[in-house]
């Protein structure tokens, strides 16, 4: 059930409207279904209508003319507020309305419960899924009404009528959502043949621009070469930077300035102050020296995204959301750097994942620094070679949604929760066709039967409790072929896979072996470890088995163990 709650300035003109059932074809039956003391006049049930509505308007304007006299009175004294309910929900009767009605007014304080000065209000029923509240905000005491925050008092209400009614629970907020364009904006985007309003293409837009760029004057140098798109930086008399607007040139019109956005109007976490902050939290990358191999950005953009679960794991929630803030740039960016198939799908996996990188926990952004300086690199890098590394990052980035969407049902945070599952359908739909060509590339190569068997082994003690189930992945092919190129690249595949399921939770996994093929083929791309790196891990598995280590060199055989769930 949803509220909607507005003021204006003529009692007669709402009650006109509610009552009316020639020009609203909805208007099948207006009538009360409670008011203020019982004893309304109805005129939904006088054989006067006109007559008892003037009468009804008299009653409730009562205060307000006192109060108006004494120079007291609002001058948008009417609160109107409509309740919708669910279509799926049951009929309910006058009775519940009533009752529901009353719980609004007195949460709202337009009636508080046991009051006798309450406002004066109506509630009208001219449908059957839905009732209108009409009230005037002038007590009996001529006090104008305390109903601040009406709207969120009114909703949170709401949420208990419909765990009381067994009505549909809705899914509900925080306030940090971005501000939706108005009908205005959306007709004159439909006039204009546009599939979005100017408000949401620009949004998205600066994020994608916020998520390439290293400082705000590359921000700006990006957004102002996007055709399209104008930029004004706004400076203090100071000459510092006071904020930022946008516009799109579509909404030029002859003779007319265009319609200008700040940082703020588009989304609260692009105001130029918290941006300015992100911008600030971003882990700068070496520079290129002769002879010394630079890391490839792609893995560690995937390397830092499959940290995030733990991260969402730890006590530390203000960290938790600046992680899921970072994984949200790197949503933005992607549509930018995959191929162009994919592209759709991408774009609308950052838009759904948008609303859940915000919540009322504050980021501190520099908890994800890593992340963000992998995502400006693979913004700079040359574009990948196939959709392997591609396919390594979503299959990342699904298990970060997956963990996300928890994250935030533990914190009854409904809406991100919502968007995080939406994203999840965009991703998997893109990871399906990015892996598809590499895993059957790789299932080509796959390896003769004797060594798949001594891989079975391996993973037979690297993950007892989901073997059966690697073995009849479809991509199991591709798995013993990335194990086996690993060896012959001078990795012990043991090692591998024990890092990988060390690494990778496999409990809510639906594809294991995919899984398993890209942690391979990402850590079998890392430079061979030292003689000393490999006397350490040695020791580390011993220590894991309880076995002796009879040489530095010495890999001890892997005992099963169990793979961690989230």
């Amino acid at each position: 059930m949803i509220a909607k709650i507005s003021s204006g300035k003529e009692t007669a003109g709402l009650i006109r409207y509610l009552f009316d059932t020639k020009k609203a074809k909805d208007h099948t039956d207006p009538h009360l279904v409670a008011s203020w003391d019982g004893f309304a006049p109805d005129p939904g049930r006088s054989d006067d209508v006109d007559a008892t509505r003037r009468l009804l308007v008299a009653d409730l304007d009562l205060h307000v003319k006192q109060a108006r006299r004494l120079g007291r009175a609002p001058e948008q004294h009417v609160w109107h507020c409509s309740l919708r309910a669910a279509p799926e929900d049951r009929i309910l009767s006058d009775e519940e309305w009533a009752d529901i009605a009353r719980r609004v007014v007195a949460a709202t304080g337009i009636a508080p419960e046991g009051d006798p000065d309450g406002c004066r209000w109506v509630a009208v029923r001219h449908a059957p899924d839905h009732i209108h509240i009409a009230a005037t905000k002038v007590r009996a005491d001529l006090r104008t009404a305390r109903h601040w925050n009406d709207y969120h008092t009114a909703d949170r209400e709401l949420a208990a009528v419909e765990k009381e009614y067994g009505l549909l629970q809705v899914v509900r907020g925080d306030r940090t959502a971005a501000k939706r364009p108005t009908r205005a904006e959306q007709e004159k985007a439909r006039r204009a043949g546009q599939d979005k309003p100017a408000r949401e293409r620009l949004r998205t837009t600066v994020r994608s621009a916020v998520a390439a760029a290293s400082s705000m004057a590359e921000f700006v140098h990006l957004l102002s070469h996007i055709d399209g798109v104008l930029i004004e930086v706004v400076y203090f008399p100071s000459g510092d930077v006071r904020g930022y607007k946008v516009a799109a040139e579509d909404t030029t019109t002859a003779g007319k300035e265009p319609v200008w956005f700040s940082g703020s109007e588009l989304a609260p976490d692009l105001s130029f102050p918290k941006m300015r902050q992100r911008l600030e939290a971003i882990d700068r990358q070496p520079v290129d020296q002769p002879g010394r191999r630079r890391p490839n950005p792609w893995h560690q953009a995937t390397a830092a995204t499959e940290r995030i679960p733990h991260h969402l794991d730890q006590a530390d929630d203000e960290a938790s959301q600046a992680h899921l803030a970072a994984f949200g740039e790197a949503l933005d960016v992607l549509p930018l750097l995959a191929p162009q198939a994919l592209r759709p799908q991408l774009r609308e996996a950052a838009v759904a994942f948008e609303r859940a990188t915000r919540s009322r926990i504050q980021a501190e952004h520099h908890h994800a620094r890593a992340l963000r300086g992998a995502v400006r690199a693979m913004v700079r890098a040359p574009a990948p070679k196939d959709g392997a590394i591609l396919a390594m990052f979503l299959d990342a980035a699904i298990l970060v949604v997956i963990a996300a969407a928890c994250w935030h049902q533990l914190r009854h945070h409904d809406q991100q929760v919502a968007a995080a599952q939406q994203t999840l359908l965009h991703l998997q739909a893109a990871y399906d066709q990015a892996a598809a060509a590499p895993l059957a590339a790789l299932a080509q190569r796959r390896p003769p039967q004797q060594t798949v068997d001594r891989h079975i082994r391996h993973l037979r003690q690297a993950v007892p409790d989901h073997v059966d189930q690697v073995l009849e992945d479809p991509a199991f092919d591709a798995l013993t072929a990335a194990l086996a190129e690993a060896e012959a690249a001078g990795h012990k595949p043991e090692q591998l896979l024990q890092q990988a399921v060390d690494q990778r939770a496999l409990a809510s996994v639906r594809r294991p072996a995919r899984v398993l093929t890209w942690r391979i083929e990402r850590l079998s791309a890392r430079p061979l470890p030292s003689t000393r790196a490999r006397a350490a891990q040695a020791r580390s598995a011993a220590q894991r088995s309880n076995a002796p280590v009879h040489a530095a060199a010495a890999v001890p055989t892997a005992q099963p163990s169990h793979t961690r769930r989230r």
